[in-house]
């Protein structure tokens, strides 16, 4: 019977230290979620380009500014822009929902709405 519970002791010591490793696991990486950074374009084909918290809007043939600012994620979907417009030289605030990783929906502080789709 003595030697029934050594081996089982044994055993059990075996097992507990197969567990244990001497060196350290990986952490798991951290999916983040949908991201709004990179060119998005509207219907008419203006692109606008959100980049490390700075907003652009160009236009496509010339290059032109047409608008700029800056940009917070409010969530991992929803986003603010705070951007000037050169060519009616204004103010606005725009609020964005990424609705899917390809479309953007936003609404103006004026109450317009326009919708983005990322370029590739």
């Amino acid at each position: 019977m003595q030697l029934k519970s050594l081996v089982a002791i044994a055993a059990c010591a075996m097992a507990l230290s197969s567990c244990y490793s001497s060196s350290p696991r990986p952490l798991p990486t951290v999916r983040q979620g949908p991201t709004v950074e990179g060119a998005w374009a509207d219907p008419n084909g203006i692109v606008s380009t959100f980049q490390g918290g700075t907003f652009t809007t160009r236009t496509t043939d010339t290059n032109q500014v047409l608008a700029s600012g800056t940009y917070t994620l409010q969530s991992d979907r929803l986003v603010e822009i705070n951007m000037t417009s050169l060519v009616r030289n204004t103010q606005q605030k725009v609020n964005c929902a990424l609705v899917t990783p390809t479309q953007l929906n936003c609404t103006s502080d004026s109450g317009a709405q326009f919708s983005l789709a990322r370029r590739a």
